[in-house]
């Protein structure tokens, strides 16, 4: 069963393209990273799928339905990038009064317990770190027992301790049945967590694959330099831009590539390697296969 669906869906801010004929379908049981750089429009696609937010056009169907029917939000948890509690609340105070909304919650003592909060229960909201309140908030997606979860940014603010655990809390929702779109940008986060990955930008559905074909495809490498001489083709050049004098190749091997420069005596200056951004990556190795 689909729980979650875009249908070539666009969505404008004024004279600003945030979602550009987007694609997707989240299904039962599924656990998918929506990886992207910030600005990419990874929190425009969850407003949408959330219905806090209508698409410019397409269609975005929840459950089978409209996501803006509460009958729809339902079988729903969300945590969006901001959160707030009220600061003079104790932490098991906020959990009891989220839990009240629901007709049969998840048990108190195993939310605390599943996503490391139980040593907090009686600290007020306020008194609390940046990190804690973001376990707190995404604790909270998760007290109504809904069949799909959708996480932006859910780590953001937390320590290598704290997000391993928030991980663990995510991973216990799925083995029991649960389905989860969680947004990043760190491509470690999503390979811990995720089979299947999405990868977004400019707007754009740029890769829907394995984590495998992910993390090799954003090994690519970023290679510029001046010459005064047009360079000869070269082998694994997976993509050539020209910006003035200077000549941007991406690689998937840099080593090679500055070896074969040498071995074919193209003189050049000003060598500089660095890692690709994942648009440029994804944007260079899809218009490839298209």
């Amino acid at each position: 069963m689909i729980l979650a669906r875009a249908i070539d869906v666009s969505r404008s801010y004024g004279s600003t393209l945030a979602l550009d004929h987007v694609n997707l379908e989240i299904s039962a049981g599924e656990l998918v990273g929506l990886l992207g750089p910030n600005g990419a429009g990874k929190s425009t696609l969850l407003s949408l799928l959330t219905g806090i937010r209508r698409p410019t056009s397409g269609r975005v169907e929840l459950g089978g339905g409209d996501p803006r029917r509460p009958a729809s939000r339902r079988l729903l948890g969300v945590t969006p990038q901001e959160t707030g509690v009220p600061a003079s609340l104790r932490v098991g105070e906020v959990v009891d009064f989220v839990r009240a909304h629901f007709p049969d919650p998840m048990g108190r003592a195993e939310l605390l317990d599943q996503f490391g909060l139980s040593d907090l229960v009686r600290r007020q909201t306020g008194g609390l770190s940046g990190g804690e309140k973001r376990r707190l908030a995404v604790a909270l997606s998760f007290v109504g027992k809904p069949r799909i979860v959708l996480l932006d940014e859910p780590t953001t603010g937390l320590d290598v301790e704290a997000r391993r655990a928030l991980w663990d809390g995510i991973r216990a929702f799925h083995a029991g049945g649960g389905t989860v779109l969680l947004t990043s940008h760190y491509l470690e986060e999503v390979e811990a967590l995720a089979r299947r990955v999405v990868v977004i930008g400019g707007g754009r559905v740029l890769a829907d694959d394995s984590v495998a074909a992910v993390r090799g495809l954003v090994a690519i490498r970023r290679v510029s330099l001046a010459s005064p001489v047009p360079l000869p083709r070269l082998a694994g050049v997976a993509g050539v831009d020209r910006e003035g004098d200077r000549t941007h190749l991406l690689t998937p091997d840099a080593d090679r590539l500055v070896r074969d420069l040498v071995a074919a005596e193209v003189p050049f200056t000003d060598l500089e390697i660095r890692p690709t951004s994942l648009e440029e990556a994804f944007l260079t190795l899809t218009s490839r296969r298209s």
